[in-house]
């Protein structure tokens, strides 16, 4: 029987046997302290409790490793039940501390993503800002750490990668005569035309857009390439970090010649990670994401632009004060971001709305509708008017979200969808002060997203490993060997029944997905000619339009464009599926409790609950007097397992997600490939009667039910794999619970040591979570005492 992926248990063999591997070293106590500069004194105290709850815990298991490693190191024959042990400890040694927490500032051109990023960690001009022009040009991660200076890390495509994009940029170059010797249309270069023409001449020089793809591969680039595809860049200073680094992440000018050999290369660059030096404003674990607002023509890069949006846990959508009503940039990127939460990790949304301090009082005054009371300054006026946009656009935003996602998402709990921001205001404090600004409250967010993250990473740890080391003792004890094991039949019995029931659940969780999925099929026939239609018309008629619709048909129906909104093809069609199926996809995605059976996680949780307390019924019938660590093990380890399958469904929930867009591109790719190769007169009008003849086949054929079979076939392996892995994963868990004892067991080293401190560190996170919520208390009351900081001068 084949093996299937094991998430959490690793099987070994005497073949390849790594159980004596050494564990990761452990973090200095210098470098752990420096972690919590970014929070206040009360949150500092309680991240240290945790942090050395989390230390001494990672010390007990790593000497309960070390004493099982020497007991066993001789020993050619090492029982599947030690094997098993030593591997979980291993892995709980080394399991990171804290996956980072990413939040995305996802926003269009001018829109002051740069610009909050600056004011959040308090350096101004760090990354550029240039008012209204595009300024980043690709994806910038900012976190903090250690290091002991500013580092940046600039990634580059490789020469495959680039290759690729040589040959598109070239072919949407290319202009042949047409038949009979006709020459192409009047070659109006558009959008897509332009930006192929500035990269070739920003990486081969002038005159390279001339040149064909063969002769581009022979040419010399003007920017030296390292070998290895990765920059590094170090600092003393944020300032002197900043200089190197501009010519980097700087979108540069269309009209610009010359300049130094770092900006040759630019056209290469996919992703910037930028490290500070333990800062005092953003906590370590934490990564703000500066994403450009459409994607990239590279398809590497647009790969890592949708990647780094659904790994995201947190996006801010960044829209510009007066650009925030009937904007199409805008309503593009907050259904891009509605999507993540469909389709990503992203579990928090909010809206923060930049430049909140521009406001003319005149014009404000003269069209003022609310309020009696008269208004005596600037500071007054913009105060009053962010408040109405708070309120305004926190309801527009949460009726957005109550058609996308389930009722119960956690980001419609949410106090606060949307936030005003200025970071002009930050640094200058002539209209608002800098509470007012509202760039500490986004920093107060940060760091309680990341506390309470800890806390809840921290808690399941510890109760992680106090449940191996209950285990490991009962191993090293000789009382434990004549202990009954029959009743460990039972319970697989159970198991059985409950993983059939599970299986049928999960049936009909799934089940609830298929009447809105015909549905959007029906309406996705209808209406595909009237949305295609609409995608391949633009103002201007086909004037620039011609290499653009290229571009699109070479990247098989997707164009991301810096300067133009999105285009996906493939998108737009299926858009009357998703519409009927996002509410109910988010259901079955969501972890609230179940209501109408149309929730997953739910299912898995009550599976867990039946066995745990089915175990414990076991237990108590049959007077496990001596089994009650293995009994207490194994309520522990399922908690572990079920909770790894959790992740692992969240992974998968994007392809699921996917499946319709996927299916439809494939279908019509022999289209696209067709349209793309059209030259000649007219060869904007033939490029989209090819289109439309070839969409109207595929739908003919059955392109819509493909892609609801292909979306139906992704749910069922969904299944498959949930009920494999927890077939395989608790079974084999059962089954070296319930091993008869042999000699082995007698020469275990003794454990009761570690067990008796793992056990004390188990009842203290009791305590430890009691102080927080004290000290927080403490700091609140403090606070409603302390008298409020007075605003800057009335202007």
């Amino acid at each position: 029987m084949a093996e299937t992926e094991d998430f959490l248990i690793r099987e070994l063999h005497p073949e390849d046997d790594d159980i004596f591997k050494e564990p990761m070293r452990k973090r200095r106590r210098s470098d752990r302290d420096q972690r919590f500069r970014a929070f206040p004194s009360v949150e500092q105290s309680a991240l240290k409790e945790y942090e050395k709850l989390e230390s001494r815990t990672r010390r007990v298991l790593s000497n309960t490793y070390q004493k099982l490693i020497q007991s066993v190191f001789l020993d050619d024959n090492i029982p599947n039940s030690i094997k098993y042990l030593i591997n979980r400890l291993l892995a709980l040694i080394e399991k990171p501390s804290l996956d980072p927490i990413y939040i995305g500032l996802f926003g269009s051109t001018g829109a002051g993503k740069s610009s909050l990023i600056n004011a959040i960690i308090r350096q101004a001009m760090f990354l550029p800002v240039s008012g209204e022009s595009i300024c980043t040009s690709c994806i910038v991660q900012v976190s903090s750490g250690c290091c002991e200076q500013y580092e940046a890390k600039i990634h580059l495509l490789s020469d495959q990668e680039w290759k690729e994009e040589l040959k598109n940029l070239t072919t949407l170059l290319h202009r042949t005569e047409g038949p009979g010797g006709e020459e192409e249309d009047a070659w109006d270069r558009g959008d897509a035309a332009e930006e192929a023409v500035w990269k070739l001449q920003m990486f081969y020089g002038n005159g390279a857009e001339g040149k064909s793809y063969e002769e581009l591969l022979r040419a010399k680039p003007r920017g030296k390439i390292p070998t290895s595809r990765v920059i590094s860049l170090k600092a003393e200073e944020a300032g002197e970090l900043s200089v190197k680094l501009d010519p980097y992440i700087r979108t540069q000018r269309r009209d610009w010649d010359g300049g130094s050999a770092e900006t040759h290369i630019w056209p290469l660059i996919k992703l910037v990670e930028v490290t500070l030096p333990k800062s005092e404003l953003i906590p370590e674990g934490v990564v703000l994401v500066d994403i450009p607002g459409t994607g990239d023509f590279n398809s590497k890069r647009d790969e890592m632009w949708k990647k780094t949006i659904d790994k995201c846990s947190v996006i801010w959508v960044i829209s510009d004060i007066e650009r925030i009503s009937g904007g199409r940039a805008h309503e593009d990127l907050l259904n891009e971001s509605m999507k993540a939460c469909q389709r990503g990790f992203c579990r928090d949304l909010a809206l923060v709305v930049t430049k909140s301090d521009k406001l003319h009082l005149p014009e404000y005054l003269r069209e003022r509708k609310v309020g009696n009371e008269a208004i005596q300054s600037q500071r007054e006026a913009v105060l009053e008017r962010n408040e109405m946009i708070k309120l305004q656009r926190n309801k527009i935003l949460k009726d957005k979200l109550k058609r996308k996602l389930p009722a119960d998402s956690r980001v419609l709990e949410a106090s606060e969808l949307v936030y005003t921001v200025s970071a002009q205001e930050y640094w200058q404090q002539a209209v608002l002060t800098e509470e007012e600004t509202e760039i500490p409250k986004l920093r107060e967010y940060i760091r309680r997203r990341l506390l309470d993250k800890k806390k809840r990473t921290v808690t399941k740890y510890v109760t992680e490993a106090f449940g191996l080391l209950l285990l490991t003792d009962s191993f090293s004890c000789t009382d434990h060997m004549q202990n009954e094991y029959l009743h460990m039949s039972g319970l697989r019995r159970f198991v059985e029944e409950k993983i059939q029931l599970l299986e049928k659940a999960i049936d009909q969780c799934f089940a609830h997905i298929a009447r809105p999925l015909q549905e959007g099929i029906w309406n996705a026939r209808s209406s595909y000619r009237r949305i295609l239609g609409a995608c391949l018309v633009r103002s201007r008629g086909n004037q620039g339009f011609h290499q653009t619709l290229k571009a699109v048909c070479l990247k098989n129906g997707i164009y991301a464009s810096r300067t133009l909104s999105r285009i996906d093809l493939n998108e737009a069609i299926t858009q009357p599926i998703y519409e009927q199926i996002d509410p109910i996809f988010g259901r079955i995605f969501r972890s609230g409790k179940p209501t109408d059976g149309s929730a997953l996680i739910p299912h898995i949780d009550a599976f867990k609950l039946s066995l745990q307390e089915k175990m414990t019924e076991i237990g108590i019938r049959n007077g496990w007097k001596y089994d009650s660590y293995k009994n207490t093990f194994l309520i522990q380890e399922i908690s572990a397992i079920l909770g790894g399958l959790e992740e692992h469904i969240l992974r998968k929930k994007r392809k699921i997600y996917e499946s319709l867009t996927t299916s439809v591109q494939n279908d019509l790719k022999p289209c696209y490939e067709e349209a793309a190769q059209i030259t000649g007169k007219k060869a904007c009008e033939r490029m989209k009667d090819v289109l439309r003849r070839g969409v109207d086949r595929q739908v003919a054929e059955g392109m819509f039910e493909r892609a609801q079979e292909r979306m139906q076939h992704q749910f069922q392996q969904l299944k498959n794999g949930i009920t494999e892995k927890v077939k395989g994963s608790i079974a084999t868990m059962l089954t070296l619970a319930s091993s008869p004892g042999d000699g082995l067991y007698k020469e275990l080293a003794d454990v009761k040591s570690e067990y008796k401190e793992m056990e004390k560190l188990h009842r203290s996170l009791r305590e430890v979570a009691e102080n927080a919520v004290l000290r927080r208390g403490m700091q609140n009351f403090l606070l409603r005492m302390s008298p409020s900081k007075a605003g800057p001068p009335k202007t």
